[in-house]
């Protein structure tokens, strides 16, 4: 009895075993959501050169907004310039800070 239980259960492997690789050995791709997407035959070229979406600041420009800063600051320690100017000068700077990616992001946007 157990011998006859082990050859069907044996049988029973076999049978599953072969129901299973014919359902894997689908010859139809897959549908992809986005057809674009299915690029199984290509290659991708990784030697490609990559260049920002718009031109970035320049190590120069990057010099001269903090140099501009340090200026303001070391005028309105040594008293040269009033305080009025001095936050209207630091207001400029902070407002260049806060829109300068919002106004990037709708000049790229806009490109597109």
């Amino acid at each position: 009895m157990a011998f006859e239980i082990r050859r069907l259960s044996a049988v029973l492997l076999m049978a599953a075993t072969s129901a299973a690789l014919v359902s894997c050995a689908s010859t139809e791709a897959p549908a992809t959501v986005n057809a674009g997407a299915n690029r199984a035959a290509v290659y991708p070229d990784i030697t490609a050169i990559v260049s920002a979406e718009t031109q970035q600041m320049s190590d120069q420009e990057a010099a001269d907004y903090s140099a501009r800063l340090s200026a303001l600051a070391s005028r309105r320690k040594s008293g040269t310039i009033s305080d009025v100017e001095y936050r209207r000068q630091l207001a400029e700077l902070q407002a260049l800070r806060d829109n300068h990616g919002k106004a990037t992001l709708s000049e790229i946007e806009g490109a597109k």
